[in-house]
């Protein structure tokens, strides 16, 4: 069974995408968008302080990111 989604802030969120060789290409709004240099997946994850990230999202972030939620645990 897969690991359980973690309840991260956003911020926190993108310091484990940037682990996974993600690299903050530009902010929107309060959205950051990361881009991984080999891949074209392009992520965008809400940074608002002390709130966390839904974990639908994170999960559809996780996906597209091309890793599984536990690889996405172990970076943490």
């Amino acid at each position: 069974m897969p690991g359980k989604v973690p309840r991260l802030t956003g911020e926190k969120a993108v310091d484990t995408f940037c682990k996974a060789g993600y690299v903050w290409h530009h902010t929107t709004g309060s959205h950051r968008i990361l881009k991984h240099p080999d891949k074209s997946a392009r992520l965008s994850i809400p940074v608002h302080a002390g709130c966390t990230v839904g974990v639908g999202l994170l999960r559809k972030q996780i996906r597209l990111s091309g890793l599984t939620v536990d690889e996405f645990i172990a970076l943490l």
